[in-house]
């Protein structure tokens, strides 16, 4: 491993994610959050566990979170809301393209702000779909490329560079075409901007909501 790939391995697996979760404690992102979240029960899968955010917001309708998630860093981040949350979180797997859960074991998934950064994204979304029981809600929010030609010239401009420097992210992932591949029913999800003003509107179009098998 050369001086760049260290340099870059170092900075994803110590930095980023202490960088992440900063970003996301953002109280208008946490207003996003909670609607999603707050919606779960039963036994929850989180793709994209990261430093535990989501964990304040799930209600007493949730008996216990399986966490995926490929971050040391951010696992030992979450582990003072894991002993608040007060409840069993266990981390599953590393990698969402290889849950290891039984078939139909978890009642609801979340993914908040995580299916951008999966490098096998599809997989990860058929095994999500593999994992939910019958009924099972999948909620999700996530930021997705934008309908606006001028909003998506300059995420697929920035996404070389941004993807390098982000994990993996990216702003150009048609989120819920991906979704609707994997067989969900979209028509249940909304797309809106969140944040209208350069230059955190390439970030800004999100897809959220509750959606199951169709």
């Amino acid at each position: 491993m050369d001086a760049p790939e260290r340099i870059q391995q170092w900075w994803e697996h110590h930095h980023l994610p202490r960088l992440v979760d900063l970003v996301l404690s953002d109280r208008l992102v946490g207003r996003w959050r909670h609607k999603i979240v707050s919606g779960a029960h039963g036994r929850v899968l989180e793709v994209g566990f990261g430093g535990g955010l989501n964990l304040p917001h799930y209600t007493d309708d949730v008996d216990a979170v399986v966490a995926v998630d490929p971050s040391t860093t951010g696992w030992n981040l979450a582990q003072e809301r894991i002993a608040a949350f007060g409840r069993p979180v266990e981390r599953v797997s590393e990698d969402a393209a290889v849950i290891d859960l039984p078939d139909q074991s978890v009642d609801t998934v979340i993914s908040t702000w995580s299916l951008c950064s999966i490098p096998d994204v599809a997989s990860a979304l058929d095994e999500i779909a593999r994992v939910l029981k019958p009924g099972g809600e999948f909620r999700l929010v996530e930021h997705s490329i934008a309908p606006s030609p001028r909003v998506n010239t300059i995420q697929r401009r920035i996404q070389p560079v941004w993807g390098r420097f982000s994990g993996g992210c990216h702003v150009d992932r048609d989120i819920a075409g991906l979704v609707a591949n994997a067989g969900f029913d979209v028509s249940t999800l909304t797309s809106e901007y969140a944040f209208r003003r350069l230059p955190v509107q390439p970030w800004s179009w999100f897809v959220s909501g509750s959606t199951q098998r169709a």
